[in-house]
């Protein structure tokens, strides 16, 4: 019994083995499965050309284009004036800015101004009898003289025999003494040179001010300017007075400038030009940064594209029958993010977007919207 069971179950398993082994030999006569073949749809535009302006960006920051630094002259204890000598106090044009004790020095100013009077009245007897045609003058000069003003200008001397009685005298010599103590008298006192504001203060009422000592910087806040730098290339197409559009760093806010000069020196390390662009407005402050739009030039039967569009050896991608191509272009400008082209004729269909892995002869279909789907129906 045993052993017909052993004997069944081998005929079993030979039938079995047999059965397998054509069904292996069945699969391996029928044909792989071709994967399907992905084609790419890619966001196309068509070329038109046509004029493009080209426009050059720059930015920078603000400087007031009238700004004096203010020094002193003389030495003094700073007086109080009618307005606190701090950063940000405003002035309008003659308004006092430092005001230094002066009264030791006036005492000696009017002094020489008293010497030069007695010595014109010192000579007016010899005056009436040896001169008595310019007698007149002098006396009308000397009845105008005024201690409390500034010292007026001497009578014209019309002979050389006045001229060597007066200089004789030591008229003129005096005189001229009395002027160069006005003078220095004058710059105890400085005054705003137009209206403004204070941006940097560098002392205090009642401090000691010596002779060359630093006090402050005081600017003009109607008019700005701001330095950029360009390519020595394109400095060309821009003129003195040309109008240029500038924004804050949000580009929330234009303003309106215009170009108040082009520097002649070019920057050996650069190769760049300094243009100075000049800006008015209220809401404009010294260090403010703006960024500028300067309109060049107007290039003719070109087109503008994306940079990253811009192949290696100058040259783009077209699709000529749903198949990828190459086309060598001529760049004329870059920009940050875009390039002007030439070489591309009209109605030739390019790439609006990169496609990763593109290459020459792939198969792509252009992306229709429905809009496009629509209008074709």
């Amino acid at each position: 019994m045993r052993k017909i069971i052993l004997s069944l179950l081998g005929i079993l398993l030979i039938i079995g083995s047999f059965l397998g082994a054509k069904k292996i030999i069945a699969n391996k006569k029928k044909p792989k499965p071709v994967a399907d073949k992905v084609v790419k749809t890619v966001f196309t535009e068509t070329a038109k050309n046509g004029t493009v302006k080209i426009v050059i960006p720059a930015s920078g920051n603000l400087e007031a284009k009238r700004r004096i630094e203010l020094f002193s002259e003389v030495q003094g204890v700073f007086k109080t004036g009618s307005k606190l000598f701090k950063s940000g106090q405003k002035y309008s044009k003659g308004q006092t800015l430092i005001n230094v004790d002066a009264n030791e020095y006036y005492a000696s100013v009017q002094s020489a101004k008293s010497n030069l009077y007695n010595s014109i009245a010192a000579i007016m007897p010899d005056l009436r009898l040896d001169f008595p045609d310019v007698f007149p003058k002098w006396q009308s000069y000397l009845a105008a003289y005024d201690l409390n003003k500034s010292t007026p200008k001497l009578p014209e001397i019309t002979s050389e025999k006045e001229n060597y009685f007066i200089s004789g005298r030591g008229i003129i010599t005096n005189y001229y003494t009395v002027k160069n103590l006005e003078q220095r008298l004058s710059k105890y006192r400085i005054v705003a040179p137009f209206s403004g504001i204070l941006t940097e203060a560098l002392v205090t009422e009642g401090s000691l001010i010596r002779n060359g000592q630093k006090l402050g910087a005081f600017i003009d806040t109607s008019v700005y300017e701001m330095e950029i730098a360009i390519s020595a290339s394109l400095v060309s197409f821009l003129k003195q007075g040309k109008k240029v559009f500038l924004t804050n760093l949000n580009r929330t806010k234009e303003y309106e400038g215009s170009i108040s000069r082009i520097s002649g020196n070019v920057d050996n390390a650069t190769q760049t030009v300094s243009v100075f662009i000049e800006v008015s407005h209220p809401d404009l402050k010294a260090g403010m940064f703006l960024e500028a739009n300067l309109d060049a030039k107007e290039e003719q039967n070109a087109i503008e594209i994306d940079r990253s569009l811009l192949l290696e050896n100058n040259q783009i991608y077209v699709i000529k029958d749903s198949v990828l191509d190459v086309l060598a272009v001529k760049p004329v400008y870059f920009s940050d993010k875009k390039v002007v082209l030439k070489s591309v004729p009209d109605k030739t269909v390019l790439l609006k977007r990169p496609v990763p892995g593109a290459y020459a002869g792939m198969i792509v279909k252009p992306y229709v919207s429905n809009d496009q789907s629509t209008n074709n129906k």
